[in-house]
C-alpha cells in the first residue's frame, strides 16, 4: 500500500487508457474496409503503445515510436496509397464463406491472446540484473553493444519500407 492511493488510481487510469487507444486503433486497422482508415488506425495504435513506453518510464522509445512508425512508416504508407493507381473494386466473396473465415480468425486471435496471458501471468520471468536511469547515453551504448543486430534488422526494415514505398511510387501511375 502506497501513501497515494489517488496516484495509483490515476497511473491504472492512464495505463487503462493507453490500453484502449491501441485496442481500438487495432480495431479500427483490422476491421476498416478502406486502406486509409486502416493506416490511421496503425498511427492510432502506435500512438496508444508511445503511450505505454512512456508509462514504463521510457521516454525515448515512446519518442522513436511515434517519430519512427506514426512519422515515417505510417506517412509513408499514406504516400505509396495516395501515388497507387485505383484498382477495380475485386468481387465479393460469398457472405457465408467471408463469415467463416471471419470466425477462424476470431478463434485463433482469441487463442494467442490467451496464451500471450498465460505467458504474461503465469511465466518464470528473471529479474533484470540492474536497470539503468534511461538516459540517451545509456540507450545508446545498448544500442550500439548489446542489441546492434536488432538495431540494423530494424533499420533494414525501414529500408525495404521505403524502398517498397518508392517502388510503388514509380510504377503505380500509367500513361493512358
Amino acid at each position: 500500500m502506497t501513501a497515494f492511493p489517488a496516484a495509483d488510481q490515476l497511473a491504472a487510469g492512464i495505463f487503462v487508457i493507453c490500453l484502449l487507444t491501441m485496442g481500438i486503433g487495432a480495431l479500427i486497422a483490422v476491421l476498416s474496409i478502406r486502406i486509409i482508415h486502416s493506416v490511421c488506425g496503425l498511427a492510432i495504435t502506435c500512438v496508444g503503445l508511445a503511450g505505454l513506453y512512456y508509462f514504463l518510464h521510457s521516454p525515448f522509445l515512446a519518442l522513436m515510436e511515434i517519430l519512427i512508425y506514426v512519422g515515417a512508416v505510417c506517412v509513408t504508407i499514406v504516400f505509396a496509397i495516395m501515388l497507387s493507381e485505383p484498382d477495380e473494386p475485386a468481387k465479393a466473396e460469398p457472405r457465408a464463406a467471408a463469415l467463416a473465415w471471419s470466425g477462424v480468425a476470431v478463434v485463433i486471435a482469441a487463442a494467442i491472446f490467451w496464451g500471450l496471458c498465460h505467458l504474461g501471468t503465469r511465466g518464470n520471468w528473471p529479474r533484470p540484473a540492474r536497470t539503468g536511469d534511461g538516459s540517451i547515453a545509456e540507450i545508446g551504448k545498448a544500442l550500439l553493444t548489446n542489441y546492434s543486430m536488432a538495431f540494423e534488422l530494424i533499420s533494414l526494415a525501414l529500408l525495404v519500407a521505403i524502398l517498397g514505398a518508392l517502388a510503388v511510387a514509380r510504377t503505380g501511375r500509367t500513361r493512358p
